[in-house]
This record gives structure tokens, C-alpha cells and sequence, in this order.
């Protein structure tokens, strides 16, 4: 079982995981008969290895070795069902709408309308010139398959991902790392975390910084039973709520739950029969955030709010902004009856004031202040929390003025974390474009656009972007000190130049899951051949049911021409899909392709194709959805008997939605056809087909992304910092940051939480 995990966590990290020690590595030893197929094996998936790894793998038993290849088969799904409804559908089936209104007719009356045809499993009856269902590895009217495929391609795949070796030691630096990351773990890394702690347990002495992450922790201290020790990582009631909050829904954030019910409701809202689905989703949304605790837990959260370092009037304005959950949570777990026991007196002493709300509010006396345009009291308040300062700082600017509020902001600017730095950095050019439109993404998913601030009227071009210089003035001089503050190894650095086309993803958390890489949003992948294969593979591990996942994508053509490849046309400019699946065999899944024609789309003048994917039914997209693209510079196979075009090795992307997802849409790509690049994206939007999809959202996301400092400008305010020079080749550098350095997301991360 360790193993399996541990080789799942390091093939994120591009590596493969071994028990042994590197000085226990014999440099001179022969490639074995087991090794050569095990790295045979790996090629086929589309892997090398390092020599370092290849001389490990020596010391390594072949059972070792199997189980090591069949997790990673399992990871790449190439033991799932990946046909499609079409055979070799490459080739048009020359189905029409004209074929399911027919159809849709014949299966109405019993006896067919007097047509010809044939009765398929499912009970449909297909009319004789509509479908040609030796086509079809299902019924082409209601999507539901009948003929899964056991096998995939292997080894198309014009470019190797080169894995590493992880010991032991690595393995454990990667996990101390998670644990002490000053920024929010991605789903990826949350899920890593989580792999990880069931392993090793809560190592010793370990600092914790991020509340998320303390969550994670504390949920398997509590679970061995080690509630005490739990309780030394809740420093406020807000950290208790948040834990409650996670053990109940496995969310970390705190929603609440209004916002979840009426968002189920919304979900489900455009199914229209017999019963109401919509009334329905909400009400069992709600049945399921009742709250019941046994005693055990009651007095778990009576000895942590008990235990709290902090004064009655510190720890009740502290649960005042989430005072209706908290008044549900304090009759749930009989925190009265606790508060009433002898050694409760604080427990005692905060529910009094808590329900007599005799206290004052900081974020009450900073309205105050605002309100009456005491702009000195305001920014005095406003430092004593850097973090709230800097995000509301833009706003703060144009209300009272940039130079009063920028001299009172540099004074606390060393105090922020990295992350917020940059943020600020990245966000200015937008905020202060009057004609900008900006995004917010909703924590209960989708993506909304925020009209500029009305206060930028009253400014001119040359204040606005006096204000944006002066911002980033700030936030360069500040991350500047904090790189010379870092140890520099050495006098030379080498930085891969695509690093400067990869964005720093600072509050753009991802919450899908990379099984076999961590790269950043905005990442640009380079097309290596002609054809670009979207996929999308759901419905592992349920039992048969109805279950619509879409897959699609849009095409911009010039004169703001727009065509779109999915279950409603299988086939347009450049595209072709291989057809609607509307339900899921039993535990295997199901898969839909479409096929990119690069030559096609440049012929037709196309600048974008946008890919996305839906959930059709009701709901969200489901968890354990796989959806990616593959590219390979030699011609990828279309099986002609049942349609399977899945090859892993030939995969350059992939993503697996989470269970804590709550969108109904993922945007997960952008193809530059001019440019022969694909940018991973990943923006929810809550519309149930690619129709509903709006394309400014896209190219708004697309100019944050662009606007954001890159990768190779942070290498390169960190070689200047240091006074480092930058070499053009990685030879003899005592530094060297490649591009493929750069797609382990924790690298970054890391590197930022150096620069605190």
C-alpha cells in the first residue's frame, strides 16, 4: 500500500519512487532482462528515465517493478473503457437531425409508422435509412453504448517525459514542503498532502502557515485519536469552524450553507418533468448539511474553544462574521450544557458575550471610518492587517488618494507574504484600465466578470498608470530585498526562455487534479504535429446509469465568425467528434475524442479553438473525470472496429475533476492556431452546453493571464537580487531553471516561499 501511494505522489513530481538509499546505487551495474522491459513498459506510456533512476532500478525486485507499472496503468486509465459511440469515427456516419426526428417519431407509436428497422438493447427502434448502425458501438439515438473496449494504443508518442529517481529523503522534503507552503495548495497538492499524511502521520516540529493546510492535518490527527495535539493548530474559532466545516463536506473553504442549496437548486434547475429535480437537489442538499455529532465530538470542540489563547471579546469577533453557523454549531455540539461544567469558565465566558453581543468589531469601526472619510484612522487600522490592506489597497487608492495611501502601505509591505506581493503586481494594469473587464471566480464555481471601478472616472490615463507604476515600484523593491536576503549558491544562473511565456499562478488556484504532472494555468504546450485529439473519459468506478458528460469546443473564425464542434454537430471547420454518449457502461466509463486538423484550421483562417466540457445532466461535472489533449508528431490511430483513439504516452495534458467540484463547465484549453500553442486554462462556467459559454470571459482570462509576471521575469528579479548573471546555456551553470523545472508547480511555490 506504500508503495502504490508513494509512486502515485512522485509520478506528479515526474519521478518514480523507491525504497532505497542513494548511496546504495551501483553505478556499474547492468540493465537487467526486468529492467529492460519495466523501462520498455514506461516507453510505451510515454517515459524515459535518468541514469540515475536506470542504475536504481537494478537494485530493485521485479515484483517491486510490477506493482510500480501497474499503478502507473492505473493512474494513466489505460485499464478503463475508451470507446467511443462511433467506429473509426475519423469518418463521418453522415447522421443528421433530420435521422432523430424520424426516429423520435417511429418511437413513439408501437408499431413504428409501418417502417422497416431494427429494435436495439436499449428499446429503441432505429427506422431503416436513418442511422447506419454498423457504425455505432450503441444506440445512436439515445447514446447509450453497448460495446466497451479493453485495450489502448501505446508508444505514438513523438516526445518522452524524463522520469527521476525519489527516495525516501525526497519524498519527505516534498511532504515538509507541503506542510510549511506559505501559499494555498492547489486540489493537486491538497491531494498529494493528504496521500502523504496517511504515510508518514504529522511529522515533529513541523510550522504550519496556511489555514487550509492546518485542516487537512488535523483531520488525521483526529482521526488516530490525537485531538490535543490537533487543538494546538486551531488558534481561533474561525480555525474550528473551518475544520467542522471540511469534516462535513470535505471543503476547506467555508461555504454557507444557503449558497450551497440554492446553488444545487441552480444545477439541476433545467430538468423539466414529473418531478420538480430542481426542489429536489436542493432538499437533499440540505439533508445532507444537517448537523448531528456524538458526544465525543462535542467535547472536542468544548476543550478547543475552552483551550483558545484569546480573550472573550477577541474570540466573539472573531465568530462574528460567520455568527449564523455559529449559532447552529453551538446548539448542535451542546456547547451550553459544556460551557456549564466545572473547567469551562472561558467556554462560559465566550458564549455569554457571544449572545449578548456586547462587543465591538474591528471591521465594524473600519466601516465607521470609511464611512466618514477619516482617512488616517482608516489607514492606521489598515495596517495593523497587511493582508486586508493589500487587498483592498487599489480601491483605498482611488477613495482617499495613491500617495497618502502608498506611504502608509510601504511600511508594511515586508510583512506580506510573496503570493500577495505579487497578486498586486499582476492586478494593477486591469484595475486601473477604466475599459477593462475583470473576473472573479465564485467559490461555489463559475466566472463572473466585474465592471471597473466607478471611482476611475474620475482620473485621467496619466494618473491611472502613475498610480500602476507606483504599485509596482512597491511590490519589485520589496520582492528585490527578500531574493538578497536568500543565500545565493553561486554566481550564474540559466533561464529557459519559454519561462518567460509561463505566468506566475498567484491566485489562480487550480482545483483539478494533475495525475502525472503539476503545471501552472497558463502553461503554453507547443503543438508538435498536425492533429490535436481533445478526450474525455468519465464514469469510472459507478455502476450503469444515464449520465451525460459533454465534450466540445469552439472555433473563432475571422469576421467574428463562430463555429462549434459537439453533440449537436459532429463535424464542422477543422473538427470532428466521435459522437454523443449519453449513459456509462458498469464501472469502466466511457470516453468522446475530437480530432483537431491544424492545416485545416490555418486553411480557414481560424485564430482560437476553445475547449471545454459540460455536464449535460443534472448536477455538477462528476468526480473522477478526465479530460486532456494529446498531440504527437507522427499520426495518432483510430481503431475502425470500436473507435478507441486514446493513447497515454501521446498525452500532453490532463486534468481530473475533484470531488469537491461544484461547476457545471470547465474551460480547459485555448489552441493559437497561429502560434501552434496551447494554453492550459482551467475556468468554470455554470451554463450546461458550450453555447452558453462566453467568449469575452475567455479572452479576459487570456489577457489576465498575459499581463501576469512570468516564471523567467521572477528568475530573473531573483539573478539581480543576488547579482547573479545569467548564462545563455545550462552548461556549468551554478543555477539552471529549465522549462521542464517550471511544470512542477511546487517548484514555483516554493521558490516564492523562500522570498517571504
Amino acid at each position: 500500500m506504500k508503495q502504490d501511494i508513494l509512486t502515485g505522489v512522485a509520478l506528479r513530481y515526474n519521478a518514480v519512487y523507491l525504497d532505497i538509499k542513494r548511496e546504495q546505487i551501483d553505478w556499474s551495474s547492468e540493465m537487467s532482462p526486468v529492467v529492460a522491459a519495466f523501462v520498455r513498459r514506461l516507453r510505451e506510456n510515454g517515459f524515459s528515465v535518468t541514469e540515475e533512476l536506470l542504475h536504481a532500478l537494478n537494485g530493485v525486485e521485479a515484483g517491486t517493478l510490477a506493482n510500480i507499472t501497474l499503478v502507473i496503468d492505473k493512474v494513466l486509465g489505460v485499464d478503463l473503457n475508451w470507446a467511443p459511440l462511433v467506429k473509426g469515427w475519423q469518418v463521418p456516419t453522415g447522421e443528421s437531425r433530420l435521422d432523430h426526428i424520424i426516429t423520435f417519431f417511429a418511437n413513439i407509436d408501437d408499431r413504428h409508422l409501418g417502417m422497416q428497422g431494427d429494435t436495439l438493447p436499449c428499446g429503441h427502434f432505429i427506422p431503416e435509412g436513418t442511422f447506419p448502425l454498423e457504425r455505432y458501438n450503441g444506440c445512436p439515438f439515445c447514446g447509450k453504448p453497448f460495446k466497451t473496449a479493453g485495450y489502448v494504443y501505446k508508444g505514438q508518442g513523438s516526445k518522452l517525459k524524463q522520469l527521476r529517481l525519489f527516495c525516501e529523503d525526497d519524498m519527505l522534503a516534498v511532504f515538509r514542503s507541503l506542510l510549511e507552503s506559505s501559499t494555498p495548495l492547489d486540489a493537486t497538492q491538497q491531494e498529494s498532502l493528504r496521500q502523504l499524511l496517511y504515510v508518514y502521520g504529522l511529522p515533529d516540529g513541523v510550522s504550519i502557515e496556511m489555514k487550509e493546510t492546518a485542516m487537512i492535518a488535523v483531520k488525521t490527527l483526529t482521526a488516530n485519536g490525537k485531538d490535543d495535539e490537533a487543538g494546538k493548530l486551531m488558534k481561533t474559532p474561525a480555525d474550528i469552524l473551518r475544520f467542522l466545516w471540511y469534516e462535513k463536506t470535505g471543503m476547506v473553504k467555508i461555504i454557507e450553507p444557503k449558497t450551497l442549496i440554492k446553488h444545487a437548486r441552480r444545477l439541476n434547475s433545467h430538468i423539466c418533468d414529473v418531478e420538480d429535480k430542481s426542489e429536489s437537489a436542493a432538499a437533499t442538499m440540505k439533508d445532507n448539511l444537517k448537523l448531528k455529532y456524538g458526544r465525543k465530538d462535542c467535547q472536542r470542540v468544548a476543550r478547543w474553544l475552552n483551550g483558545l489563547h484569546l480573550s472573550a471579546e477577541q474570540a466573539c469577533e472573531n465568530m462574528n462574521a460567520k455568527r449564523g453557523m455559529w449559532v447552529r454549531m453551538i446548539h448542535a455540539l451542546r456547547l451550553g450544557e459544556y460551557s456549564r461544567r466545572k473547567g469551562y469558565e472561558h467556554l462560559a465566558e465566550i458564549l455569554d458575550l457571544f449572545y449578548k453581543q456586547t462587543y465591538t468589531t474591528w471591521q465594524g469601526q473600519l466601516e465607521n471610518a470609511r464611512y466618514h472619510r477619516d482617512a488616517d484612522t482608516l489607514l492606521a487600522m489598515l495596517q495593523e492587517r497587511p493582508g486586508l490592506f493589500a487587498r483592498s489597497l487599489f480601491a483605498t487608492m482611488l477613495r482617499f488618494g495613491a500617495d497618502k495611501t502608498l506611504d502608509a502601505f510601504r511600511q508594511v509591505a515586508d510583512r506580506l507574504p510573496s503570493r500577495l506581493l505579487l497578486s498586486l503586481g499582476n492586478a494593477a494594469d486591469n484595475y486601473f484600465d477604466a475599459k477593462q473587464v475583470r473576473l472573479a471566480k465564485p467559490i461555489i464555481g463559475g466566472t463572473v466578470q466585474v465592471p471597473a471601478h466607478k471611482l476611475l472616472a474620475l482620473y485621467n490615463k496619466e494618473e491611472l498608470a502613475e498610480m500602476v507604476r507606483k504599485v509596482n515600484n512597491i511590490y519589485r523593491q520589496t520582492m528585490l530585498r527578500r531574493f538578497a536576503a536568500m543565500p545565493a549558491p553561486g554566481k550564474t544562473v540559466y533561464i529557459d526562455s519559454q519561462l518567460f511565456n509561463i505566468p506566475v499562478s498567484v491566485g489562480d488556484r487550480s482545483t483539478t487534479i494533475q495525475d502525472t504532472s503539476c503545471a501552472l494555468m497558463g502553461t503554453r504546450f507547443p503543438v508538435e504535429g498536425d492533429a490535436v485529439r481533445l478526450f474525455l473519459q468519465w464514469g469510472k468506478g459507478l455502476p450503469a446509469q444515464h449520465m451525460d458528460m459533454d465534450l466540445s469546443c469552439r472555433i473563432a473564425l475571422p469576421e467574428e465568425k463562430v463555429e462549434e464542434c459537439a453533440y449537436f454537430n459532429l463535424t464542422c471547420t477543422g473538427a470532428k467528434h466521435s459522437g454523443d454518449v449519453r449513459s456509462i457502461p458498469d464501472m469502466v466509463g466511457t470516453a468522446e475524442y475530437i480530432e483537431l486538423s491544424i492545416p485545416d484550421l490555418q486553411k480557414a483562417g481560424a485564430k482560437y479553438v476553445t475547449f471545454t466540457c459540460n455536464a449535460y445532466s443534472r448536477g455538477a461535472l462528476t468526480p473522477n473525470l478526465v479530460v486532456g489533449w494529446m498531440d504527437s508528431a507522427f499520426p495518432m490511430k483510430v481503431s475502425e472496429e470500436d473507435g478507441v483513439a486514446y493513447d497515454p504516452s501521446c498525452v500532453q495534458h490532463a486534468v481530473r475533476i475533484s470531488e469537491s467540484n461544484l461547476s457545471k463547465g470547465l474551460v480547459f484549453g485555448v489552441l493559437d492556431v497561429g502560434k501552434r500553442e496551447i494554453i492550459w486554462l482551467e475556468m468554470p462556467f455554470t451554463r450546461q452546453t458550450v453555447k452558453g459559454l462566453s467568449s469575452s470571459s475567455v479572452e479576459a482570462l487570456l489577457k489576465q493571464l498575459q499581463g501576469k509576471l512570468s516564471v523567467g521575469e521572477l528568475l530573473k528579479m531573483k539573478a539581480e537580487a543576488q547579482q547573479m548573471s545569467i548564462v545563455p546555456s545550462p552548461d556549468g551553470a551554478d543555477e539552471c531553471y529549465t522549462y521542464e523545472w517550471a511544470l512542477n508547480a511546487a517548484e514555483v511555490s516554493r521558490l516564492l516561499s523562500f522570498s517571504k
